[in-house]
């Protein structure tokens, strides 16, 4: 490796920038009012961004709630010294209840075998646990539906070891202008959900229904508690439409390596595995040390690019597990040792993970989320 290099760790790295995330939380608090509670969903190690340094910078700035998948998830959060409220968005899987409960986290329950082991198990303890109950209003997969909201709160009642804290249901599609007639059938649903689990003696003091999207564009869907994910990392422009009026947000993460090695190619050669790619002229090729086990996909292969000395450095040939290889003919002075930008801004240019996302036909959640525990992250 050339001697100008600093490091003695491989120069890929995704770049965590918290002041950033602060401010977004501090934008969505102002947009939505003073009266409605902010939980901060950090699954998926908060969108593969770091769910412990992201936990810890919101909890130090306020946040009310966090929200995560699975209690696995929601117990790293509380070893690393977070003391907020956590929301277990998944439930909780047979045999996890101490789990739950010794860590004192709120798991959404929707189901009746969930129910009564959790209640037996908070039993046996003598202790009472809160839960809130995910009502299905349409989006048909987790939560009970709304049909049966009656019925599961009748049960409920008979669980004198359960507290019904909070109900909760999920949109289907807030984003899209196109459905705002069924985002607001979900809203008139959950609004039957909290008359019928109050009829039947239930006190939720956390009415939760508004995800990103929702919080932003519907809003009659903030009740006392919004769930925020993309948002607070800045990864709405794939979700919301153009034109959509939305709070100040900014870009979270950003994903830089270094070029490692370049090499003159001759016109007529093939790069990389399946010689999916040849040079029409004499080219400087690029290697840069990431690939599709870092969660730079395949899909991007001769599709993409990248930014180096403020240029754009088209991908060229298949990415491959460890590197992918990019066209430096045309940026002058281009060598081992300079930086490349994947996502992020260098000079006037900018790659975001939406732009990489509308390449490979996915989200931008996907392609934070695709980086994978290997590349580091760096907080500043």
């Amino acid at each position: 490796m050339p001697s100008h290099f600093t490091t003695l760790e491989r120069p890929t790295a995704a770049y965590v920038d918290l002041d950033s995330l602060a401010f977004n939380f501090r934008s969505l608090s102002k947009f939505v009012g003073p009266d409605v509670g902010i939980l901060a969903v950090v699954k998926a190690d908060a969108y593969g961004h770091g769910a412990v340094e992201c936990a810890l910078r919101l909890e130090a700035e306020g946040v009310d709630w966090f929200g995560v998948a699975i209690p696995e998830e929601g117990a790293e959060l509380r070893r690393a010294g977070i003391t907020r409220p956590i929301l277990c968005l998944g439930s909780l899987w047979p045999g996890q209840e101490p789990l739950v409960i010794d860590n004192g986290l709120t798991p959404v329950v929707f189901t009746s075998l969930v129910a009564r082991a959790l209640n037996a198990a908070a039993e046996r303890i003598g202790r009472s646990v809160d839960i809130h109950v995910k009502i299905d209003t349409g989006m048909g997969r987790l939560g009970v539906r709304w049909e049966r909201a009656a019925n599961f709160a009748q049960e409920l009642a008979n669980y004198s070891h359960l507290k019904v804290g909070g109900l909760l249901t999920h949109f289907a599609s807030a984003e899209d202008p196109k459905q705002d007639e069924f985002t607001q059938q979900q809203v008139d649903r959950f609004n039957e959900a909290i008359q019928v689990f109050t009829a039947a003696g239930h006190i939720p003091t956390i009415l939760d229904i508004a995800n990103s999207p929702g919080t932003i564009r519907h809003p009659d869907s903030r009740k006392r508690l919004v769930r925020i994910g993309g948002g607070l990392f800045g990864l709405l422009d794939d979700i919301l439409h153009d034109g959509t009026p939305r709070p100040e947000m900014r870009p979270v993460l950003s994903l830089c390596s270094r070029i490692v090695h370049v090499k003159d190619v001759p016109p007529g050669q093939s790069i990389g595995y399946g010689r999916s790619f040849f040079t029409k002229r004499d080219s400087r090729i690029a290697l840069v040390p990431i690939g599709y086990a870092d969660g730079y996909t395949r899909l991007l292969s001769n599709r993409s690019h990248m930014l180096v000395r403020g240029q754009v450095a088209p991908v060229v040939g298949r990415i491959s597990m460890d590197w992918t290889e990019i066209d430096v003919t045309d940026i002058q002075g281009a060598d081992a040792g300079d930086e490349v930008v994947l996502i992020g801004k260098q000079g006037e240019r900018n790659i975001s993970a939406a732009d990489l996302a509308e390449i490979a036909d996915t989200l931008g959640y996907e392609i934070t989320c695709g980086i994978s525990p290997r590349v580091p992250r760096v907080y500043r």
